[in-house]
């Protein structure tokens, strides 16, 4: 069988083993699956991986399990299977990931670990880009011409490209909390090459958040907002929460 092609960046893949590495290697869920490029680096170091993915049929990994499953809907998992889920750009190709993390607690026992990563839309060169032309780089405008385009390089499966909902920060820690998850860390896949460009821009970012009151900041989660993951960070953004 032909080796997986990596359908993230390898630099997300680095740091989610990075953040597994040292713990109890259990059961783990990697969900969209992809061609399996993830999964086999998580096999290889212990991990009694199993695999979902809308299209099962892209898998091209032997040996480990692969079953079709819609993160818009119920997962083919029964409760508190898994010690760990991984889902790497995943959320923002579907129409409703209160539904994933929803169902990400579900399947996770008590305690398990969920690392879940999205394109990151907050940090300070997107929040640029959304002001200038109305759009970022991970979710430009789907007009008939893109969507043509994506439909003639993923026939009959363009969710594997399509970017169909901007979640950010915000979003992903609030539905983390509504599904029993506590925020234990929030990750870059690697800084942006030009960040000290901005440093100038975020300085004054941080200076005039300090006008507002101490509660205030505490309660809009305005230190992570504007922490160096978050304001200073690279394309993705990578969360780690443990289910409680």
């Amino acid at each position: 069988m032909t080796a997986p092609t990596a359908l993230a960046h390898e630099a997300i893949y680095d740091t989610v083993e990075k953040l597994v590495n040292g713990s109890p290697r259990g059961r783990l869920l990697d969900v969209p699956a992809g061609e399996g490029a993830l999964a086999v680096r998580l096999s290889d170091m212990g991990f009694d991986v199993s695999c979902c993915d809308l299209y099962p049929e892209i898998f091209r990994v032997d040996g480990i399990e692969i079953r079709s499953g819609n993160l818009d809907m119920r997962l083919p998992y029964d409760d508190a299977t898994f010690d760990r889920v991984v889902c790497v750009e995943g959320l923002e190709h579907i129409e409703n990931p209160s539904n994933a993390i929803s169902e990400f607690s579900r399947i996770l026992e008590p305690g398990g670990t969920l690392i879940v990563s999205v394109p990151n839309i907050m940090n300070i060169e997107e929040r640029l880009k959304w002001l200038v032309s109305g759009y970022t780089s991970h979710f430009k405008p789907l007009s008939v011409e893109a969507l043509a385009e994506i439909r003639r390089n993923y026939p009959n499966m363009e969710e594997i490209a399509l970017h169909v909902n901007p979640i950010g920060y915000s979003e992903v820690r609030f539905l983390l909390e509504k599904y029993g998850f506590q925020l234990m860390g929030t990750h870059r896949d690697k800084p942006k090459a030009n960040s000290w460009a901005f440093k100038p821009l975020v300085g004054l970012i941080r200076l005039i958040n300090r006008f507002s009151s101490s509660s205030k900041r505490g309660s809009r989660w305005s230190h992570e907002l504007n922490s160096d993951e978050v304001l200073l960070g690279g394309n993705t953004l990578i969360f780690e929460a443990k289910k409680i």
